[in-house]
C-alpha cells in the first residue's frame, strides 16, 4: 500500500470521480432488476456535517431477498479514528470521501452473496498538502462452492486490474484474502477477490482508471453466477446452512469491517451502513458440518486461501 498521495487535486478531478460512481451505481441497479424483476427504491439523503448519498434497497425481491446499493460523499472536519489507525499523521484532518457500496443477499442458498466497494479519499492536513487515495475491491461469499464459479468471479477480478500490472491481482487478491478473516473465527469469509486502499502509485488518471475499472468488472463478474444459481431446487436443510453462514457476514461487518467503524464514527447515515446486514440470520452453539457433505465441502475446498487461476 502507497500511504496516499501528496499532490494536487482539482476539484474537476473529483467531480469526475462522483460523475462515475454516481453512474456506476445506476448502471449496476439496471443489471440487478433485470435479474430479479423487481425495483430498487430509491432514498436520496444529505448530512448534516456535509455531504450526503443515495441509497438504492431491494427487499423482498423475487431473486434477491435483500441488497443495497450505495453512493455517498461526505464531508468532515476531523478524521474520525478507524480512518486515522493507519495514518497518524492524518488526526485531525479535514477530509472528503465518495464511494459505491454494495452488498447482494440472493434468496437461493446456492447463490452466493457479494460485496464490492470502489471509494476515493481525500485528507488535507494543517500544514501540508492535501493527501489523496483511492481503495475498494469485490468478494464473494458463496454457501455452497461452485469450482466453475470461483474460477469465473476470480477470471473477473484479473481482468480488472491486469492492464494496469500484472502483478496488482497477486497483491490484491492477498490482501482481499487477508482482511476478509473472521480472525475471531480463525477462517475466511468466503473465497475472496480483491482488495485494495491506500492506492495512489500510479498517479490520479491511472490509479481512478484502476478504480473504475474494479468497479466496471462486478456486473460480468456475478450477474452470471447469480442468473444461474437463482433458481437452484432446495430445500429446508439448504436454507438453515444459508442463515447460519449469513452469521459470519454479521460478525465481520460489525466486529472487524473498517468501512462499517468508518460511517458509525463519521456520524454517518446508519440504515445506509446496516444496509449490508442479511434479513434473516441464525446462530448455533459449536455447530459442525457432518464430513462427507457439500456443507462441509465449503469448509474443506472453498474457505481456504487457494489459488483459483
Amino acid at each position: 500500500m502507497s500511504g496516499g498521495c501528496a499532490g494536487v487535486v482539482t476539484r474537476d478531478d473529483v467531480a469526475r470521480v462522483r460523475e462515475f460512481l454516481v453512474g456506476l451505481q445506476a448502471d449496476i441497479v439496471t443489471a440487478l432488476e433485470r435479474v430479479d424483476g423487481g425495483s430498487f427504491q430509491r432514498d436520496e439523503w444529505q448530512r448534516p456535517e456535509g455531504g450526503g448519498g443515495i441509497s438504492r434497497l431491494i427487499e423482498g425481491g423475487h431473486v434477491i431477498e435483500r441488497g443495497g446499493v450505495n453512493f455517498s460523499h461526505v464531508l468532515g472536519t476531523r478524521m474520525p479514528p478507524s480512518a486515522t489507525a493507519q495514518r497518524p499523521e492524518l488526526k485531525g484532518a479535514p477530509w472528503e470521501a465518495m464511494g459505491v457500496s454494495l452488498v447482494i443477499h440472493p434468496r437461493n442458498p446456492y447463490a452466493p452473496t457479494t460485496h464490492m466497494n470502489v471509494r476515493f479519499f481525500i485528507a488535507a492536513p494543517e500544514n501540508a498538502a492535501p493527501v489523496w487515495w483511492f481503495g475498494g475491491g469485490m468478494d464473494l461469499t458463496p454457501y455452497y462452492g461452485f469450482s466453475e464459479d470461483a474460477i469465473h468471479w476470480h477470471t473477473q477480478a484479473q481482468t480488472s486490474v491486469h492492464r494496469f500490472g500484472p502483478e496488482f491481482y497477486p497483491r490484491f487478491k492477498r490482501q482481499c484474502d487477508d482482511y476478509f478473516f473472521l480472525k475471531h473465527r480463525n477462517e475466511p469469509r468466503g473465497i475472496g477477490g480483491t482488495f485494495f486502499d491506500d492506492f495512489s502509485e500510479l498517479g490520479f488518471d491511472e490509479s481512478f482508471a484502476l478504480m473504475r475499472s474494479v468497479g466496471e468488472h462486478f456486473v460480468p463478474g456475478y450477474i452470471p453466477i447469480l442468473t444461474l444459481r437463482c433458481a437452484t431446487p432446495h430445500g429446508e436443510r439448504e436454507r438453515d446452512w444459508q442463515l447460519y453462514r449469513r452469521g459470519r457476514y454479521v460478525e465481520f461487518n460489525l466486529v472487524w469491517d473498517r468501512g462499517t467503524h468508518f460511517g458509525l464514527q463519521s456520524n454517518g447515515r446508519t440504515e445506509a451502513i446496516l444496509m449490508s446486514m442479511p434479513p434473516e440470520v441464525r446462530w448455533r452453539y459449536n455447530h459442525a458440518p457432518l464430513p462427507g457433505t457439500p456443507e462441509h465441502a465449503l469448509y474443506t475446498d472453498f474457505l481456504v486461501a487457494k489459488d483459483w487461476l
